[in-house]
């Protein structure tokens, strides 16, 4: 029986020439009938790819063979299955593309990359090393999410700082706004769901005068192979795929609440308008009622 497989996965290296990068990395995702997201840029490639377990090995091996890509950081998870075609049925497609940023903060000017990675990111901390830090200085440790405020809804560290944040590129604004100054003297652990994100807001809030500045290495996802449901993470873990979101147990905390009627749930779902892409946390009920956002809700009332 075959066994599908994800890959989450990312670098940041210097690229000389991102455009033929991303015609070979195309090809080979293609000929493998892998689906997924594959994004390149002059800092490194960022991607996130479904398929049968073979195929995907295969392509970490031969993605692996590129020297600038040979220090991957990649984790794997459980796919929901294969189409007839041995496709995964996690992603509609398989996306390629080269951008301005491998994740989009919208400050390209401010990110330095050498062959050793970002270059003035936050301290990086292995699960363990992060325990270690809250044993040492308790309640001083803050917790700071990296990711949308709507993949919060779901999971999150506990006690967590969640920004008001509706995408990735808000976080500069949010930032500069002034209203986490208050932090700047603290131990900030930033975290997010594989850990690019964090490669990139860590460097940052220390541009920006944090002093002590960490990032979960690995984001939740090794936090989540290592400790599982029986450490500091709440919840459900927030997936851009068709899985919508994973637990790492099977007594993961439910700590998010349907939008419609308040009854505790894990279960993600886009607003029914077609052109919307908010995400509501729905109980079974009213996920099958496929509601609207409050946005188009009052539109259509």
């Amino acid at each position: 029986m075959a066994i599908s497989k994800i890959l989450l996965y990312y670098v940041f290296t210097p690229l000389a020439d991102p455009d033929a990068v991303r015609l070979w990395q195309r090809d080979l995702a293609e000929s493998l009938n892998l689906r997924g997201r594959i994004l390149l840029s002059k800092d490194g490639l960022n991607g996130t790819l479904g398929g049968e377990l073979g195929a995907v090995k295969k392509y970490l091996r031969k993605t692996r063979e590129y020297p600038a890509f040979k220090n991957l950081d990649v984790k794997w998870s459980e796919g929901t299955g294969l189409d007839e075609s041995g496709a995964s049925l996690d992603f509609p497609r398989l996306v390629v593309k080269v951008r301005d940023e491998i994740v989009s903060f919208g400050a390209p000017g401010e990110l330095e990359v050498n062959e050793n990675g970002v270059v003035g990111g936050g301290t990086k901390l292995q699960p363990s090393e992060l325990h270690e830090l809250v044993a040492e200085r308790g309640d001083d440790v803050v917790f700071f999410d990296g990711r949308n405020a709507f993949e919060a809804e779901i999971g999150h560290f506990k006690d967590a700082i969640v920004p008001d944040v509706s995408n990735t590129r808000e976080f500069v604004a949010e930032l500069d706004s002034g209203k986490y100054d208050h932090l700047k003297d603290k131990p900030v652990v930033t975290y997010c769901t594989g850990g690019i994100r964090c490669e990139v807001l860590s460097g940052l809030m220390k541009s920006r005068g944090f002093g002590e500045v960490y990032q979960l290495d690995g984001g939740v996802v090794r936090y989540g192979e290592t400790y599982g449901d029986d450490g500091l993470w709440e919840g459900s873990l927030y997936v851009f795929d068709n899985r919508m979101s994973i637990d790492f147990s099977d007594h993961a905390a439910v700590v998010g609440s349907c939008a419609v009627c308040g009854t505790p749930s894990r279960h993600m779902q886009n607003c029914a308008d077609a052109s919307c892409r908010t995400q509501l946390v729905l109980c079974a009920d009213h996920a099958a009622a496929a509601p609207l956002c409050e946005t188009h809700a009052a539109l259509a009332g």
